[in-house]
């Protein structure tokens, strides 16, 4: 394809290390925009009349964010052909982690101020605490295994394996806001689900069509299965 001027255009682009250095610096930055409008509003008082309310459900709305975002880097990668986008998926994937962290140390020390004993009464008897938990804790191998080193040490395979357990990790979440919020307040969890779903279809799509080709008609190349062999 040429551009007006009669220049090929090549719609893959693919930055320079110093182009996506910075685009990787710019990212940083405003991924932490959240961090410091938090720390803005704990210094002049506007994290509102229950500010330990606020900021669990802000760090956890911003975990669900950046786990979305993180999703949406594969598919608009496929979508765009712009394959550098894939670098930028660690990053993405290791924010999400850190507002879990934020938002599990929330819950941890400000709510319930290490009392060991409530949190496992918490984890017990309130289910939106229990798939939390659970959410949480499977984010942890894949913090733990996001670097070039853990990926040569698992192996490819091992490796796609274990971040695969994201998909569970955002069904849970899902599971988790629902079960938070009011009856009266179900659209923002809905949305969110809504997204993840999408985002879900979209991989299970292209994994069975990774199996294919299939068939065109039902009995066009598929034989009744014998069980006994016919008689000469």
């Amino acid at each position: 394809m040429k551009t007006a001027s009669g220049r090929a255009f090549n719609p893959a682009f693919s930055p320079t290390p110093n182009q996506l250095a910075a685009v990787k610096t710019a990212l940083f930055a405003v991924a932490l925009i959240p961090l410091a409008s938090l720390a803005y509003g704990g210094f002049n008082d506007g994290l509102g009349a229950n500010p330990i309310e606020f900021v669990t459900r802000q760090t956890g709305t911003w975990t669900f964010n950046f786990l979305l975002i993180t999703l949406t880097v594969t598919p608009l990668r496929a979508l765009s052909g712009q394959h550098w986008l894939l670098r930028l998926r660690r990053m993405l994937g290791l924010f999400c982690f850190f507002y879990a962290a934020l938002h599990f140390t929330t819950y941890l020390w400000l709510d319930q101020f290490f009392d060991i004993d409530a949190i496992a009464r918490d984890i017990v008897k309130r289910p939106f605490i229990t798939v939390g938990f659970a959410a949480f804790s499977l984010l942890l191998p894949l913090a733990a295994t996001s670097s070039n080193r853990a990926i040569r040490r698992l192996g490819g395979k091992r490796w796609q394996a274990l971040h695969r357990s994201v998909y569970l990790t955002g069904i849970l979440a899902a599971a988790h806001y629902f079960w938070l919020v009011k009856a009266t307040a179900l659209i923002y969890p809905l949305i969110y689900a809504g997204l993840l779903a999408i985002l879900l279809g979209w991989r299970a799509k292209k994994r069975i069509a990774s199996y294919g080709p299939f068939p065109e008609k039902a009995g066009a190349s598929l034989r009744p299965i014998r069980f006994f062999r016919s008689r000469p």
